[in-house]
């Protein structure tokens, strides 16, 4: 390196990038953990970095341990120590330890600039130097401007504001990978350089670091090629002004002993010199590869005719030569409205026949929705008028209804469709009955599909079905989503609609019942059937409420479940009566994902890892598997995803079916209430209690000091962000993809967290250890149930939790009017710690429980029944 002032930052004392370390560090093997450190230092790391965030670590202790360890070791000591952490407990942890000036790496402006001031200044209280991400409220800075505007924002408040020191400023313009065969990747090198030249000469004594690993990533596999890449990022880059990097310091090829054609190629895709530079270089590193890992590909259908080529790619979902295929097509046919009702329909037909006779799966039929996507997205200009692109069976309209967010069923229906040869209009989300309305009208729409997830949605529905009915418009509706039912359907929402409106349980069903809606001869006698349907549902529910011997909400409250309080002792928290927030890394949610429900949201029913070896639908599973490993590859490479975390503990005791929360232990003030409900079904020869949540809260009366836990997760906005990308790509496929693991993420966040509550914040449950499969399972002291679902099913509550947090100011989550979580991917729950406490559904209730709901919460009886209408054992007037 041509820089003496060069610093070295080791990276092996890592448990997230190093299988070895890791081990070390679970097994408390702290002396031979030790050793890594030296071998890095005496590797020419002149920084070590340590890291201990890792979900089945206790990371506070063992950042603590280790730094003990290091610190009586005079030729470890001697270097500066690099706390990296997502957590600032342990960072916080590791600064009381350290000796010297320590780095914090790191904080950024992606929370806003008084969250960042926050952490900026404890740094600063503990005298170390700070890594600064270029990141602020938008994401990750990409192009060179927007990196050097951020660094320069974080600088100016830094220095200006809290008179933070400008020479322990050091900032990390953001490494990303180069030679992906991305096209907006290629300028990923060249915008650091320059970023980097930027801020060296206009933020007096700041310091400029970076993560040099990410350079190659595409490359993985081949460290030849990447410890080349990384020998030729860093000369460059110190030649810019960078004055340290995070690397392996004793795996970097000498600049100058790199073969010379190997440099040129590499060089070309750093400078992005020209379009063939990453082709180039994947060519020459397989000459440098010690085991060639390419497949052989069977090509021969690239032979066929243009017509035939076309409509394999449809089949199989390949889009990697659609646009040059349908270029072809264009000087063939002419006219691109020939195209799309010839091949393109030809090749879509036969995908919907091989899905409706269940020889395709649903993923298989989305990627080849991409691709025809992606061909008539290339045809659009060369349309004289893009009315030209009409669909052969007939015009339908989608919406997720005003105050809901979720989409990804009504996407997946909307591409089954679309496949089917329908015309598809999607309003997406939080749409209001007025514009769906009028959108239906003005486009001439066949058919109108609604989707909701949260309960408050069906009440949305029926106000739609009510509308459309009120103003005579004859078009039918079909309603789908997770909260929705053929029970609810036929006795909410079809009375409000003369004109046919139908439950579609699934995408697979949506198509048939979408082509019996439109069809001349067969929708008058189907919508006839379904009302006949519909209309026995609602007299035998009637029948049946009659029927049943109605429990009143006293009788209930006298069946309630009992705890021997008299020996209890409840655990207290480490930490009451504030919130606690956390940043946790993709790579350390993964292995407490439960991915049977992903399977599931794609029509793929089985249990995960059996289904990728089922002999009818392991094929497809198995596809839609690599793709995902791929994607959460991408996901955790490029890091624009950020799972955050916010949670407390509260003073708590119960009062009948209430819970109060106090501001503190003294228990003199009540600041809030959690109201619950109580299962009021009558069981014939049962003695099982009449469950409510409260029944887990030790009641006032005892004088216990109890506690109750809250919790927000959210995967975070880069979920959302980054499929409107691929939306805007037509790239359905990936988007939908995308959100499905977003929702996992959050998922298995939650099952993180509640582990870490057990075990440490809460601690109540301090040696327990179990599987992935035993959490999964619930096997776990203690339940988190979430608002909107079978044990508190108003989602309302949300409202209270979210006050307490903090949560929208604090981790950007917010609840719409009807209290959806946006972004989607998020959950919110309690935390209850008693052996006792159960999951259980509160059922149908009565609406004398309704009535004292609504006194105890101080609404109208109303909104009371709005909240809980899928609970109602009674029709509203």
């Amino acid at each position: 390196m041509n820089s003496s002032n060069f610093i070295n930052i080791g990276e092996r004392t890592n448990v997230t990038g190093s299988s070895i370390f890791k081990k070390l560090i679970f097994d408390e093997n702290y002396s031979e953990a030790v050793k890594v450190a030296r071998q890095q230092i005496d590797n020419g790391a002149q920084i070590i970095d340590i890291n201990m965030d890792e979900g089945l670590l206790d990371s506070v202790k063992a950042m603590t341990t280790y730094l003990n360890y290091l610190a009586v070791e005079p030729e470890i000591s001697k270097v500066p120590f690099m706390i990296d952490s997502s957590d600032w407990n342990v960072i916080e942890a590791g600064l009381k330890c350290v000796q010297g000036k320590p780095i914090v790496n790191s904080i950024s402006l992606k929370e806003g600039e008084k969250s960042f001031l926050e952490f900026a200044d404890l740094v600063k209280s503990y005298g170390s130097a700070v890594v600064i991400m270029a990141f602020d409220e938008e994401g990750q800075a990409e192009t060179s401007e927007k990196k050097y505007n951020i660094c320069k924002r974080a600088y100016e408040l830094l220095v200006r504001k809290i008179d933070f020191n400008p020479y322990d400023i050091i900032f990390d313009p953001n490494i990303f990978a180069v030679g992906t065969g991305i096209r907006e990747h290629n300028e990923y090198a060249k915008s650091f350089f320059d970023a980097t030249q930027m801020i060296k000469k206009n933020l007096p004594y700041a310091k400029v670091s970076g993560g040099v690993s990410n350079i190659s990533f595409s490359f993985r596999g081949n460290n030849v090629i990447r410890e080349a890449m990384h020998s030729c990022f860093l000369y460059h880059a110190i030649k810019a002004g960078l004055d340290m990097a995070i690397i392996n310091a004793g795996q970097i090829s000498i600049y100058d002993q790199i073969p010379v054609e190997l440099k040129n190629c590499i060089e070309d895709v750093l400078f992005n010199k020209n379009d063939d530079a990453t082709e180039n270089l994947i060519k020459i590193s397989q000459n440098y590869s010690k085991q060639s890992t390419k497949k052989k590909v069977n090509k021969s259908w690239r032979k066929k005719s243009v017509d035939e080529r076309i409509k394999f790619s449809l089949i199989n979902g390949i889009n990697d030569f659609v646009v040059d295929d349908t270029a072809h097509l264009l000087k063939k046919y002419k006219k691109p409205i020939k195209i799309i009702e010839g091949p393109l329909m030809d090749g879509m037909n036969v995908v919907g026949d091989l899905f409706g006779s269940g020889q395709m799966f649903l993923p298989q039929v989305v990627k080849s929705a991409r691709v025809m996507k992606q061909s008539v997205n290339y045809l659009l200009p060369f349309m004289e008028k893009e009315k030209q692109l009409k669909s052969g069976k007939g015009k339908i309209l989608l919406a997720t209804v005003k105050g809901d967010v979720h989409d990804i069923g009504k996407n997946i229906v909307g591409v089954v469709l679309q496949c089917n040869n329908f015309e598809v209009i999607d309003l997406g989300v939080m749409v209001p009955a007025e514009r769906i309305i009028e959108t239906a009208i003005k486009e001439n729409v066949n058919i109108i599909g609604l989707s909701g997830l949260i309960t408050p949605s069906l009440d949305e529905m029926c106000y739609v079905a009510s509308e459309l009915n009120k103003r005579g418009i004859k078009i039918p509706l079909m309603i789908g989503g997770a909260t929705t039912s053929k029970i609810h359907t036929a006795i909410k929402i079809s009375p409000n609609h003369n004109f046919g409106v139908i439950h579609v349980t699934d995408a697979s069903k949506a198509v048939s019942t979408a082509t019996k809606l439109i069809s001349f001869k067969s929708s008058q006698p189907f919508k006839e059937i379904i009302s006949r349907e519909y209309s026995d549902i609602r007299k035998n529910y009637m029948k049946k409420n009659k029927e049943d011997t109605k429990r009143t909400i006293n009788d209930s409250r006298n069946n309630k479940f009992c705890i021997n309080w008299k020996d209890y002792k409840p655990t207290k928290p480490k930490k009451i009566s504030s919130s606690i927030l956390l940043r946790v890394p993709v790579k350390e949610i993964i292995p407490y994902i439960d991915w049977d429900p992903f399977f599931a949201s794609w029509e793929l029913h089985g249990k995960f890892p059996k289904i990728l070896d089922d002999k009818l639908i392991g094929k497809s599973a198995k596809s839609l598997w690599n793709d995902t490993q791929v994607m959460i590859n991408d996901i955790i490479d490029k890091k624009k995803i950020q799972p955050k975390v916010i949670l407390g503990f509260w003073p708590a005791n119960s009062i009948g079916d209430d819970v109060e929360i106090y501001k503190d232990d003294n228990r003199n003030k009540v600041i809030s209430k959690f109201f619950f409900l109580r299962q009021q079904v009558q069981r014939k020869n049962s003695k099982r209690a009449n469950y409510c949540l409260s029944d887990f809260i030790a009641p006032k009366s005892t004088g216990i000091r109890d506690y109750l836990g809250l919790f927000v997760v959210t995967a975070g906005r880069g979920i959302e962000e980054k499929a409107n990308e691929y939306e805007i790509k037509k790239d359905d496929y990936n988007a939908i993809l995308l959100k499905s693991i977003g929702d996992r993420l959050a998922e298995g966040l939650a099952e993180k967290m509640h582990e870490h509550v057990r075990k440490d914040l809460w601690g109540y449950s301090k040696k327990e250890n179990f599987t992935n499969y035993d959490l999964i399972r619930e096997n776990y002291t203690g339940i988190r149930p979430a608002p909107g679902y079978p044990a508190c099913p108003d989602h309302s509550e949300k409202q209270t939790l979210f006050q307490l947090l903090g949560v929208e100011k604090k981790i950007k989550v917010t609840l719409t009017e009807s209290f959806a979580m946006s972004p989607t991917s998020s959950v919110a729950g309690f935390y209850f710690s008693k052996k006792e406490a159960s999951y259980f559904g509160i059922g149908k209730i009565n609406k004398d429980q309704v009535s004292d709901y609504a006194d105890r919460k101080k609404i109208s009886l109303e909104m009371a029944e709005k909240w809980l209408g899928p609970n109602l054992s009674y029709l509203k007037k």
